[in-house]
């Protein structure tokens, strides 16, 4: 599913044009990413949680060549979905 997929949805769904289900998505995107951004952890009810780690800097290998390379900190999102989610998608 891509964001176009969703903005139909929603305008199917919902009854908005087409133009203010694009952007009432957009928003819900933006406002996820800034929250994600200043490293806030969001959490949507029965769907799951998006968290965004701190990963330290660390020693490597290159697979190719066997060469220890460094690894530089960086931040990762992690998502780990709801038991209702899970509950859904396995029933």
């Amino acid at each position: 599913m891509t964001k176009i997929d969703i903005i139909q949805d929603v305008y199917e769904k919902l009854g908005f044009s087409k133009k203010d289900s694009a952007r009432i998505v957009e928003s819900v995107f933006d406002i996820i990413k800034e929250s994600l951004g200043r490293g806030e952890k969001i959490k949507i009810s029965g769907f799951g949680n998006f968290v965004v780690k701190e990963k330290k800097s660390r020693r490597g290998r290159n697979p190719q060549t066997g060469d220890e390379i460094s690894i530089s900190a960086r931040r990762v999102l992690t998502f780990k979905s709801s038991q209702v989610l899970r509950k859904a998608l396995n029933d």
